[in-house]
């Protein structure tokens, strides 16, 4: 296996919230319902929501940021244990593919306002 991207990106969770807030449709357009949910059905929190839209630009970062990838073909999802892993589809899957991309190792963390992720693509 080798490395063929990685990508990393910060998001700033008040000003996330507040983009969230003065654009209701905005999280619709970035996520899954699922990414949206807690497994008790209540909405996530926005810094769980931040890091995961961190990620999603990391990802993309790691495929080297070409244009037309669609933020809901890319799903931050999380084991039992609290592991992140990405599930990836449509146009994202497309470019993996393309790139030969066999596995992601994902990386999630907020604190002191800022929400982080880091995305490395193996192939």
């Amino acid at each position: 296996m080798s490395i063929i991207g990685v990508g990393i990106d910060v998001a700033e969770i008040e000003r996330f919230a507040a983009s969230l807030e003065r654009t209701p449709a905005l999280a619709a357009r970035l996520f899954v319902e699922r990414e949206l949910l807690l497994p008790s059905g209540e909405r996530r929190g926005v810094a769980s929501l931040a890091a995961r839209f961190a990620a999603k630009e990391a990802l993309a970062k790691a495929l080297g940021a070409p244009p037309g990838l669609l933020w809901t073909d890319a799903e931050v999802c999380v084991e039992g244990s609290g592991r992140p892993w990405l599930r990836v589809s449509g146009t994202v899957a497309a470019r993996a593919a393309e790139l030969g991309v066999r596995s992601w190792h994902v990386s999630l963390s907020h604190d002191a306002g800022v929400a982080s992720a880091v995305v490395i693509a193996e192939g």
